[in-house]
């Protein structure tokens, strides 16, 4: 994904809904969506009070909102999409349990990041093996029966070292199982629309890329 460079919360304002992108931050009283819950720009305040969202509005704001949770550019989130509809079954359904099982977000749902950003940056840096071989792709999917490990020569980085104190605080959804003590993950099942604990309506997302 492209780096950003400015400040990250604008997108939190601009979707009217928390996306939760800077970890710990956004449970925290500094929190700048619980400050100005508007959209940013001079004519925030003002846009909030305008008459009903077309359809195409609301539809481009869900697609949108799902993009910016999961850091995906509207490239990489187009091709998400394509291969979701030659998949049976609900196509909205396929592309959030894509989503879920990119190797960012496994890494951010086992605990070991504050947000999918940092956990991005993590794999980046490769700090991770997969069933034991160095890995460094955030868009890898995971498959069921993998194993997803802090590398042994990481372990002694002042970042990890503190993130022993902190692991164990959010729970860990049901197809993955976490071993703080080996900073250790399975991959034990496939993600279903009940794990995806976020409030997005993927059907809006269908009928944005079916116009």
């Amino acid at each position: 994904m492209a780096r950003r460079i400015d400040p990250v919360c604008k997108l939190c304002r601009r979707e009217g809904m928390k996306l939760f992108l800077k970890g710990e931050r956004c449970f925290s009283p500094k929190c700048s969506f619980e400050k100005r819950s508007y959209a940013p720009g001079m004519h925030g305040k003002k846009g909030s009070f305008r008459h009903k969202e077309s359809d195409f509005a609301m539809q481009l704001r869900e697609k949108q909102r799902a993009r910016r949770i999961y850091g995906v550019q509207e490239r990489q989130f187009r091709r998400y999409f394509r291969s979701a509809q030659r998949v049976k079954g609900m196509t909205g359904v396929t592309l959030l349990v894509t989503l879920e099982r990119r190797l960012d977000n496994v890494v951010y749902r086992m605990g070991v990041a504050d947000s999918r950003a940092q956990a991005r940056q993590l794999v980046r840096h490769g700090h991770f093996l997969i069933n034991g071989h160095n890995h460094n792709i955030p868009s890898y999917l995971v498959e069921v029966g993998d194993t997803i490990e802090v590398r042994p020569s990481s372990r002694s980085n002042g970042y990890f070292k503190a993130l022993t104190d902190r692991l164990g605080q959010r729970s860990v959804p049901g197809w993955l199982q976490f071993d703080e003590v080996r900073m250790m993950g399975h991959v034990v099942g496939v993600p279903d629309r009940q794990a995806v604990d976020l409030p997005l309506n993927e059907q809006l997302i269908v009928e944005y890329y079916s116009r």
